[in-house]
Formats: C-alpha cells, structure tokens, sequence
C-alpha cells in the first residue's frame, strides 16, 4: 500500500484483497475513520449476559409485541363476523351493533400503540446509545466509492448484532405476530368491502345501480318526508311548505312502512336516501337549462338532486341562494342549481344526479320514479 493511496481524512485505503480479508469490526473501524467518525462511548445495555433483568425486559417487549398481535387478529375477526347490521333503538341486537364502530377503532388502536410502544421499550432496553463526534463532508458531489458501501454496510450490519435482536427469538416472534396480525387487519379493510356482492341483486334497492326511492311495486307512491329529528314522526310536504329560494332534505316515506319503527329509521341510515328539495325562485326558475332527457324531472320551480357528492360521496348539504350553487363542504365542489346541477368548482367532474318529482293527487310532493342513474362517485361500471 503507498502513501498515496489514502482518502478522505487522511486514512490509507486498503487494496481490494486486504478488504476482502477484513471483518466486520475492522471494516466498522475503518469506516469510521474514513468518515472521521470518532466512538467516544458504545457501551452495552447489558454487559453481563443472561440475567434476570435482561430476560425480564425481552419479555416486556415481547408482552407488548404480543398484545399489538391479538389486537390485531381481533380487529380482523370483528371487522368481518361482528354484527354491522343496523339495529333501530329497542330492537334486539342493537347494543352490540353500537358498539361495532368503537371496536374497530379500539382494536385497531391497540395494535398499533402495542408495536410502537414495543419497538420503543426495545430501544430503549437493548440498542445501545452510542455517542459518536464525526466531521462530515459531501465529497465534493462525487458518488460513494466501493469501499464507502462496505463500510457502511458493516456498520449496519454491526448495529443490528450490538442491538442483540438475533439472539431474542422471543421478540421477533412476537413482533412477526404483531406485524403480520396488522398486516392482516390492512389487507382485511378493502378486501372485507368485496365479502358482500353488490351485483347480487343488480335491480333492487341496495345495489349500486338504485337508491331507496325505488319503487317496490308498480303504482306506489313515494312521498318526499321531512326529517325532524324524530323516526316515528311523519311529516309529508306540499309545495306550498316550502318558500321561494328555500332548500329542504327529504327522505322517502311509503306507507306501507308506517308503523314500522325499524323502517322508519332505517330509511335515515341510508347513504343514498337523503335528496335536496330546491324552490327555486320564479326569475330564476326562467333562466334553467335542463338536463338531455331530464326536461320533464322538476315539478314547476321544484327541483331535486341527490345530496351524495359525484367526487367520493360526502354530502352536498349546503344551498346558496344568491347565486344558486350547491356546495359540497368537504373539499368545496359547487355545483349550479340552475344547470342541472353540473360542477362549476372544485374536484367533482359530473352532474348530481337528478330526481324526477311531481305532486299527486292529494296535493303532496312525491318521486316519479327512482334515479336514472347511480348517485355518487364513479365506480369501474357505470358509463357516466
């Protein structure tokens, strides 16, 4: 080796033979010098191996990591078996139905406080807490030398032996429990979306092509209902409940649901239920554009539209009645109540869908029919 073969901070660069000969402790040392890396302490968290304290500590860990493991495995198991299924007030079954939501967010939040807070006792346990002083350079730009990689791999491969997680089979198998059981739990949240076909009954009422304001027999009528807070209270709308310029949320009523107090509620538990009811004042009611094959969907100055967002669903719950637009809070789409509701801002590209409306013969507001199209954000099968 000659004089002139040295690197950065004056250390001499070995040949590639002598690298190969190094260990990992020689090849440690000598990147460290070559990065001007000086050890003022390493110790060893646990100098005198195998005692009591040391085994109690991996079993703190591993107590943690195994923890995090069953929370996991619960979160997954409750995710699909537990009973999700609305349960109207009084009904049987309806404490563990409430109680769904909070056991996913607590097992969920169990795995990932049991994982973190094991890697940080192990840390904290076994890792040692070296104290290094290093002069550091950008090599002038340069890309790091063969012998640059070596080192630095050793010096990885040198903390994971100091860290002693080779020799705790206790704690990789519980944090391999852990993990895996967390993994499962994130792979379980798309794929449990796909355990219920929504193709099964492509025509009725769940499926994504319909909404509750479906029409279960020929020739029922489906009132717009006002909601007042109350399931068992029934309150239908005529035109003349509503001023010029005012905008309602209404729900479908049948009656054959009156007196059902499971159908009653229900009906307000539906995502696709809820549709704005718009009176439109009469000089703006003059200046509409309608939508192609819609001319016929409003009733006079009464327009409705669904409240499911076209960008990912959230509900479009707020009318401005200066400038007609509809907006959508969540990340501030608007749409024009004057143009059949089509998007004028925001990330939302399509019209809301629209709901065919008239009044019958006892001088209620009712649906004509269902929507002609899906509600709410796109999905790979619809053509629009």
């Amino acid at each position: 080796m000659s004089s002139e073969d040295t690197v950065g901070h004056g250390v001499s660069q070995p040949s590639d033979a002598e690298l190969a000969e190094m260990d990992r402790d020689q090849l440690v040392k000598l990147g460290g010098q070559l990065d001007g890396v000086e050890l003022v302490d390493y110790p060893d968290p646990w100098p005198v191996k195998g005692t009591r304290a040391e085994k109690r500590a991996e079993r703190f860990v591993a107590l943690w990591f195994t923890i995090a493991g069953l929370a996991g495995l619960a979160f997954v198991v409750g995710l699909i078996w537990w009973p999700w299924q609305y349960r109207a007030p009084g009904q049987s079954g309806t404490f563990l139905y409430s109680l769904y939501t909070p056991m996913l967010g607590v097992t969920l939040g169990l795995t990932i406080l049991g994982l973190a807070v094991g890697v940080l006792l192990y840390t904290k346990k076994f890792v040692p807490n070296e104290l290094a002083i290093q002069q550091r350079s950008d090599n002038q730009g340069n890309g790091s030398p063969e012998i640059d990689k070596k080192t630095i791999v050793a010096h990885l491969e040198d903390a994971a032996v100091r860290s002693t997680i080779g020799r705790r089979s206790l704690v990789k198998r519980s944090v391999g429990f852990a993990g895996g059981a967390l993994g499962l739990g994130l792979i379980g949240l798309p794929v449990a979306s796909f355990i219920k076909d929504p193709w099964k009954d492509s025509n009725g009422p769940d499926s994504l092509w319909h909404t509750a304001w479906q029409k279960k027999f020929p020739g029922e009528v489906v009132y717009m209902r006002r909601y007042t807070g109350k399931s068992d209270e029934i309150v239908l709308l005529r035109p003349e409940d509503l001023d010029a310029g005012a905008m309602e949320t209404v729900f479908p009523f049948r009656e054959s649901d009156r007196g059902d107090a499971e159908a009653l509620s229900a009906v307000f538990m539906r995502s696709d239920a809820p549709v704005m009811l718009i009176r439109l004042r009469p000089e703006d009611a003059q200046r509409v554009v309608k939508r192609k094959g819609q001319e016929d969907f409003n009733f006079g100055e009464y327009y409705a539209y669904t409240k499911v967002c076209s960008h990912v669903g959230c509900p479009t719950s707020l009318y401005e009645q200066q400038t007609n637009r509809i907006l959508c809070p969540c990340h501030q789409s608007q749409f024009d109540a004057l143009h059949y509701a089509k998007p004028i801002f925001g990330p939302a590209t399509r019209a809301l869908a629209q709901l065919p409306i008239t009044v019958n013969d006892e001088g209620y507001l009712v649906a004509r029919g269902d929507f002609i199209e899906p509600v709410g954000p796109a999905f790979w099968e619809r053509k629009s």
